[in-house]
């Protein structure tokens, strides 16, 4: 099995090896990867992260020795704060990377990518650190980001793809799609025992689960539909103030931290 990280800004991750296949998720800036398969022109992934599978090109990321993915693994993981940021080399080459880029290695400003060292002088947050009071505020860093089906970044982003970031940038780890969101956590029965910063879950008429979004206080809640909006939240669901009609059926509410 062969072992690789993401060293370019955002790689989209799809659903069959082809450019025109759909885009189930992203790779962002710093995450590392098992190559689970590899063709001419596409690599089939498991990202460490949330073990999510899809499949990438062969020339969007860098292969690692298993001595550094296993490295990696025992590391803390150091996420890019700033809205949009970059870093760069010692030959002064910049990369553009998102909020929520992993920074692997990082010590004192750098990090590294094999070989290659990069300077990086934005916020940075660690997952030693759980920010529970913070996951409203870190929400409200995506707020208008247009909707992007496999989205995880400020310039295009899926409801769980948003849910998944604003968590792993306050220290908590979630699986990639909706439904496996909805396995995490504690169930609570009703939306008044929830706090600000819990997941509201939504599922269609056949009782699946395809939409979740974050809890404020005063029953609003911030969500990707459309773009990263807020809406009303009541025993029915989500409330569109715009559209003036309810958009997603409520299911379930979880407290994850």
């Amino acid at each position: 099995m062969q072992y690789a990280i993401c060293n370019l800004s955002i790689i989209p991750m799809r659903d069959k090896p082809d450019d025109k296949s759909e885009m189930v998720s992203q790779i962002l800036f710093g995450e590392h990867f098992k190559i689970l398969e590899q063709r001419k022109k596409w690599s089939k992934v498991r990202s460490a992260y949330d073990n999510y599978e899809g499949w990438i090109d062969n020339k969007q990321y860098e292969i690692i020795s298993k001595e550094i993915y296993n490295n990696l693994e025992k590391s803390p993981i150091h996420s890019a704060s700033e809205l949009v940021d970059f870093v760069y080399d010692k030959e002064q080459n910049l990369t553009t990377i998102p909020l929520g880029a992993t920074l692997p290695n990082f010590e004192n400003n750098q990090l590294s990518i094999n070989e290659t060292s990069y300077i990086y002088e934005g916020k940075v947050r660690c997952n030693t650190e759980v920010l529970r009071d913070k996951l409203v505020e870190t929400a409200f860093l995506y707020l208008n980001t247009p909707y992007l089906w496999g989205g995880k970044s400020p310039f295009g982003i899926d409801c769980s793809g948003f849910t998944q970031m604003v968590y792993k940038l306050c220290g908590c780890k979630l699986l990639r799609d909706a439904s496996q969101q909805a396995t995490q956590g504690e169930a609570l029965s009703f939306i008044e025992e929830s706090d600000p910063g819990d997941l509201a879950f939504f599922d269609n008429k056949d009782g699946k689960i395809t939409h979740v979004g974050i809890i404020m206080k005063d029953n609003y809640i911030i969500h990707a539909h459309g773009k990263v909006r807020i809406d009303r939240l009541d025993h029915s669901g989500i409330y569109n103030t715009d559209l003036r009609k309810h958009t997603h059926k409520l299911r379930v509410i979880k407290k994850i931290l």
